[in-house]
């Protein structure tokens, strides 16, 4: 096992990854930026270094800045949690040119993966079905324009590097789809330096369902179960759970025994998601991977009692697979929120600002992973995460009735700072939500709870 790990990345997943590791024994270099030099993880890490200004491409996104610190403070390996230099192809190979472990897959199976078109062509030859759509990129307005026609309306156009659901757009005409396509490329040009995109058919009632894989460098792989992240909004998930609810066993089984021999069909290495959208006839289609740690991972940690940073800090190290999957038991239910600094009565405007109260949930079965405290600002210059609560029940009311309980208690205050607690609160209490009869377009049409909250 490493003796020092650099966590590349910073806030509640920072933390999360320095609490595994102390646990473990192994010391942890916690890098930030100028803006993040009070936060938690800086303070409770065995070193820190300052990696640049406050914008995360000139910090948390610079490879030189961050292997510089890597190799100065003696850390062997680096953790990129996720966003970020997460799933970079090219960050991991520079981190195996000075040396240096990176803490996920290949090199070659990220570069694969993490372009989605690629991944569509990969995951069909190991059996996983696709939904209609082009399996290569293309080069113009009208060329995609006709692929999207014999798809047939509605179709998701989709940028093809990246992840979390940025750049995705609907068209239900031609006239909606060739702005949209034309307006997708430019975004992925801006984003990611290539403008590829691709259009599949677009489900209008669909589930999103994770399949959690994890796999060693000896050939074993195995899956923890299944996650429901249909709760979201505008393509950016709000609430996750599971097992997912209301998912036969069959089909449950199927897609995870598929998803765990198509990552070992890649030579995918550690821990991994695969994304699928379900129909009204349970149909199940292969969507993307993430080659990394997902932000809902905490959800599969509580019905497993596994720690996944645990899982890939061991998978880097080179140590096979202590568990197989007669070992994986799935115990109750658990439910995660992802409260932001958001305002849901303003279309969830970012609200940063600097904290005057912060007093999170606690109680039985409720976990709260988040790196805010009293007096900290909450900077415009990162993503709005603020605090994710986990509860866990020996079913899924319990574990709802534990959140809406949780969520009632949870106080953020500060001037201009507003959160998605109040979307939360109206989530959790609808008829549709606690029948699963919600879809991934559900979201857009709640009205958030006014918060009476104590005081």
């Amino acid at each position: 096992m490493f003796d020092k790990v650099l966590i590349a990345n910073r806030g509640e997943i920072a933390l999360r990854v320095v609490r595994t590791c102390r646990e473990l024994g192994i010391k942890t270099v916690a890098v930030h930026s100028t803006a993040d030099a009070e936060s938690l993880p800086v303070r409770l890490a065995d070193q820190s270094v300052c990696i640049g200004p406050a914008k995360g491409k000139d910090s948390y996104a610079h490879p030189p800045a961050i292997i510089e610190a890597a190799l100065l403070s003696g850390a062997q390996a680096i953790h990129p949690g996720y966003g970020y230099l997460s799933e970079d192809p090219d960050f991991p190979q520079i981190c195996a040119d000075n040396g240096l472990t990176f803490i996920g897959p290949r090199p070659s199976v990220i570069a694969d993966l993490g372009d989605k078109a690629v991944a569509r062509t990969l995951m069909a030859q190991q059996g996983l079905p696709l939904l209609p759509g082009n399996r290569e990129p293309v080069a113009t307005a009208g060329a995609a324009l006709a692929v999207a026609e014999e798809i047939g309306f509605p179709v998701i156009i989709k940028i093809a590097k990246g992840g979390g659901g940025i750049g995705m757009r609907v068209a239900h005409d031609p006239e909606q789809f060739v702005r949209e396509y034309t307006s997708a490329r430019v975004v992925a040009q801006n984003l990611y330096g290539d403008g590829k995109v691709y259009a599949e058919r677009y489900l209008e009632r669909a589930r999103h369902i994770e399949v959690q894989v994890l796999c060693d460098e000896h050939g074993n792989g195995i899956h923890l179960g299944t996650r429901d992240c249909t709760t979201q909004r505008r393509f950016q998930k709000l609430i996750e759970e599971a097992p997912a609810p209301f998912l036969s066993p069959q089909t449950a089984d199927a897609m995870a025994q598929a998803a765990v021999q198509a990552a070992l069909g890649v030579g995918y290495t550690g821990v991994g998601t695969f994304e699928f959208l379900l129909d009204e006839q349970e149909r199940y289609y292969f969507m993307e991977v993430n080659c990394r740690l997902q932000v809902e991972h905490t959800v599969t940690e509580a019905i497993t009692g596994i720690d996944l940073v645990e899982q890939q800090l061991l998978v880097a190290a080179g140590e096979p697979l202590t568990l197989t999957q007669a070992d994986i038991r799935l115990n109750g239910h658990a439910i995660e929120c992802r409260v932001n600094t958001e305002d849901p009565f303003r279309e969830f405007a970012p609200t940063p600002g600097r904290l005057t109260t912060y007093r999170a949930p606690a109680g039985p079965f409720t976990r709260v992973d988040s790196h805010a405290y009293e007096g900290m600002n909450v900077s415009p210059d990162y993503d709005s995460l603020l605090a994710k609560v986990v509860t866990w029940g020996p079913d899924r009311a319990a574990a709802t009735a534990r959140m809406a309980r949780a969520m009632d208690e949870f106080v953020v205050r500060g001037p201009g700072v507003h959160t998605t607690i109040p979307f939360h609160r109206a989530a959790l209490v609808s008829d549709d939500f606690r029948a699963m009869r919600h879809t991934t377009t559900w979201a857009a049409t709640l009205a958030p709870q006014p918060i009476d909250s104590p005081t």
